[in-house]
């Protein structure tokens, strides 16, 4: 029996979705989202119980086109996932089969919706579920009790050896952030991102050439990046000091162009950008034409 969460920003979309899978034998319960964000954290909570958890998900109906971020988004946010749901696309558009696809999708439905379509797909993720749930038993079952044993030796226990505390590697990509693409990690250089925008718990960082989205809050990047030159503009903002090309007051309101992008500044962040930027005038750091 399959556990589902359905996503939609149409509520009519989603409640026609919904009714279609509980009316499903195959299907032991169907939840819905209204919102990517909204989605993202019931999955994150899914994830950190695992396969057993009461909030776990087996598989996740797609739509393509929401408000903020989109399916596609959230489905390659999943292939980060240590143990991601299947994901099953469901959109008016047949433009995006092919990424969708790239994805792993199990299948990509078109609306309107046909019954006997989404039985098909509900059919296909069933018998795949089934297979993974019985890959993870038989890999439970040969787990060799002798590990622990191993384990115990290669600690030093029972020689009179005690271990010294693990040390953490020095990381050499200090200077990046790691960022998920159809399931391939690239490390992206923070010196590249001309600001990041707020998803929820996920932020989408902005280079020149591309986005990318990543599972850290925006507060946690300002924290991290304060050093380096970002600076918090916006409740939905952080942008890198050395990549804005304009500042702008009009009628009282303050915007900065960075990247190609018109953004607000708040009132309440307005004197700390102000003071950034007079501080790199008066230690003659190179600007970008503000």
């Amino acid at each position: 029996m399959l556990r589902v969460l359905a996503v939609d920003d149409e509520e009519p979309a989603l409640e026609e979705l919904l009714f279609l899978l509980r009316a499903d034998p195959r299907v032991h319960s169907a939840e819905g989202a209204l919102a990517a964000t909204e989605a993202l954290r019931r999955l994150g909570r899914a994830q950190n119980g695992g396969p057993g958890g009461a909030d776990h998900v087996d598989v996740v109906f797609l739509d393509i086109h929401m408000a903020g971020l989109s399916g596609l988004d959230v489905a390659g946010l999943l292939t980060g996932f240590a143990a991601p749901p299947r994901v099953v696309f469901v959109t008016a558009h047949e433009d995006f089969a092919l990424r969708a696809f790239d994805l792993k999708a199990v299948d990509y439905l078109l609306k309107p919706l046909r019954r006997e379509r989404l039985a098909e797909a509900v059919r296909r993720v069933a018998e795949l579920v089934e297979a993974d749930r019985a890959t993870r038993a038989a890999m439970s079952a040969s787990a060799s009790p002798s590990s622990e044993t191993e384990a115990h030796a290669d600690t030093g226990a029972g020689t009179g050896v005690v271990p010294g505390p693990s040390r953490p590697p020095a990381s050499p990509l200090a200077d990046h952030i790691s960022v998920e693409r159809g399931g391939v990690t690239r490390f992206l250089p923070i010196a590249d991102i001309t600001y990041a925008e707020a998803h929820g718990d996920y932020a989408r960082l902005y280079t020149r050439e591309d986005s990318h989205l990543v599972r850290i809050p925006l507060s946690t990047l300002e924290e991290r990046w304060r050093a380096r030159g970002f600076v918090r503009i916006h409740r939905r903002h952080l942008v890198s000091v050395a990549g804005i090309e304009e500042l702008r007051v009009d009628a009282g309101s303050l915007t900065v162009r960075v990247g190609g992008a018109v953004l607000a500044v708040s009132r309440r962040n307005a004197r700390e950008l102000r003071d950034l930027l007079l501080s790199d005038a008066k230690a003659g750091r190179p600007g970008n034409g503000r």
